[in-house]
């Protein structure tokens, strides 16, 4: 049909248009030129969107012809069986797809589109976020306005601006994909502050009745505690050399999500261990509720049976199988894969069984998942002084980090080092949930 070849055409040519100013837009840094291409690209979105209504009709038209068994003007045949594909342009793929008008057409090289539905991400907002932080200078109120849509504005003068979504995205799967490896293995909530969560044990009983006889209903245990999330702040401050000459805005990004990717997945690691629970999250370490401790001397730490005794032997049948160890590389290699029997013979592999290559920072022991880290929290057992923390068991799903993760960056000028640094401040806070499951092992 004359008519559909001719929308379909115009729609190419409205993509290609649409193609060239998105890229006019990311390569641009004058904020009335981005402004001025934003709106030519919701004036094409407007036509796109006339265009694929004009295609509803005809394939309503269509429709009607198939049920009344004729076929277009052109003579095609209208079963969506063996369209007349004479008129359609190169690059363009038609289907039928139950009367779908929205479905008729596809692009073989689809383009980028622009998601107006999403806050803080339009290419007028990015870069003026990117000029923001290489120069001070502070983000328009229109601006902001426009790229808040229905959140509205969320700004204020601590945060200063929020990071575009794009770059959070990114942040986002970088932290849940490649960084952390303590903080990758844990829980991850987004709830509001102040929220009791409670720790409950639900127990029920098997009866066996007789026939016609109903089973008394056995009530869920009642919860014997809770964790409240609270508002800390955190920050990241990155100084303003390390991104002023970046020209190009998806390199800009990039390297932002490099340097707070690594910058949050340090503290979040150091915080789940050692975290004082006073403006930043409770470490288990620190948390009063995590009350199974296990100590072992020298001699002790060096003997398999000593570990079935101590600590395999109490861990709840709730928990076998679940858990997690955290050492040092030091305790690993000299005292854990040292263990010998009787006779002097090295026993690691069968009575350990850990398997940890050179280049590897995890392992096993004990058939369990040991995961290396570097010393701090957790002491070298060699250098240990008598009480301190060389070992962690526990299961990572017990503890919980909660955050939205939208972070706000606020430029500031630093008197010491005579330098602008800009911070990226979030909102975060992290509790052990379930403490049963969670064993401190420190040297006797």
């Amino acid at each position: 049909m004359r008519r559909k070849e001719v929308l379909l055409k115009r729609m190419q040519r409205l993509e290609a248009k649409k193609e060239k100013l998105i890229a006019r837009g990311k390569a641009s840094e004058d904020a009335a030129e981005i402004r001025s291409i934003n709106e030519k690209i919701d004036d094409i979105n407007d036509d796109i969107e006339d265009v694929k209504a004009e295609l509803d009709a005809i394939e309503e038209e269509l429709t009607a012809l198939k049920d009344d068994g004729k076929d277009d003007d052109n003579g095609a045949d209208n079963t969506g069986n063996g369209e007349d594909r004479s008129n359609v342009p190169d690059g363009v793929t038609v289907e039928q797809r139950g009367g779908n008008p929205l479905a008729t057409y596809s692009q073989k090289n689809p383009q980028v589109e622009q998601r107006r539905e999403e806050p803080f991400s339009s290419m007028e907002y990015r870069q003026a976020f990117k000029k923001y932080v290489q120069t001070g200078e502070m983000i328009p109120e229109d601006v902001t306005s426009r790229a808040a849509g229905d959140k509205g504005t969320t700004l204020s003068t601590e945060i200063g601006a929020l990071i575009p979504q794009t770059v959070l995205n990114e942040l986002i799967r970088e932290v849940s994909e490649v960084h952390g490896q303590i903080y990758s293995k844990v829980r991850k909530l987004n709830i509001k502050g102040g929220v009791k969560v409670p720790i409950s044990k639900l127990s029920a009983s098997f009866k066996w009745v007789g026939e016609g006889k109903v089973s008394d209903r056995v009530k869920a245990g009642e919860a014997d505690g809770y964790v409240e999330f609270s508002y800390n702040l955190g920050e990241i401050r990155i100084s303003t050399t390390l991104l002023a000459s970046v020209t190009s805005l998806d390199v800009f990004e990039s390297e932002l999500t490099k340097i707070m990717v690594e910058a949050f997945m340090k503290a979040m690691d150091e915080a789940i261990l050692n975290g004082t629970g006073t403006n930043q999250p409770l470490g288990i370490l620190k948390d009063s509720r995590v009350t199974n401790v296990v100590e072992f001397t020298a001699a002790e730490f060096a003997k398999w049976s000593e570990w079935r005794k101590k600590l395999f032997a109490a861990i709840p049948l709730a928990k076998r199988g679940k858990g997690e160890f955290l050492f040092t590389n030091a305790t690993l290699e000299a005292n854990l894969m040292t263990m010998k029997d009787n006779n002097d013979r090295p026993l690691f592999k069968e009575a350990t069984e850990i398997n940890v290559q050179n280049d590897a920072i995890a392992g096993s022991f004990y058939g369990r998942p040991a995961q290396l880290v570097e010393p701090g929290a957790i002491k070298d057992f060699e250098t240990a002084a008598a009480g301190d923390v060389v070992g962690v068991f526990w299961n990572p799903s017990d503890y919980a980090i909660n955050t939205n993760m939208e972070f706000g960056m606020k430029r500031y000028f630093d008197d010491d080092t005579n330098e602008y640094v800009n911070k990226a401040i979030v909102i975060v806070d992290g509790k052990i949930l379930d403490a049963s499951g969670c064993w401190i092992i420190k040297k006797k």
